[in-house]
């Protein structure tokens, strides 16, 4: 059974740090790219930050230089250090397994996803 579940959320006021983490299980981890997601109620899913197997990191404009993924085979986790965090940044957060991580930021071919940690900013 896949599973795919995000931690780490909550209430942080702008200016301040947060760090995801989400873990996995029921698939081969090593062979997928993985992926961070945010949602706003009303607008559609964008891609923040993803990882190869490898490694290789994108992420999109609006985060970079402020987020940072990582991944640890070994344990199959990803995480998503926020740094600097700012109101606009106030989301739900979705991990995600797919199959190539682009330079955006954006995942190819999302396989699995998880139900997401909800991130609010204060001003």
């Amino acid at each position: 059974q896949v599973q795919v579940v995000e931690s780490g959320g909550g209430l942080v006021q702008a200016g301040g740090s947060l760090r995801l983490s989400c873990v996995a299980s029921g698939f081969t981890f090593d062979d997928y790219a993985m992926a961070w997601f945010r949602q706003v109620p009303g607008k559609e899913r964008e891609g923040v930050g993803c990882i190869s197997s490898r490694g290789n990191t994108g992420y999109a404009g609006s985060v970079k230089g402020r987020f940072t993924v990582s991944r640890d085979n070994t344990n199959n986790m990803v995480y998503l250090q926020m740094n600097s965090l700012k109101p606009e940044d106030t989301a739900r957060y979705y991990c995600a397994a797919g199959r190539i991580c682009l330079t955006s930021g954006a995942l190819v071919d999302v396989t699995y996803w998880g139900q997401g940690t909800q991130v609010t900013v204060s001003s």
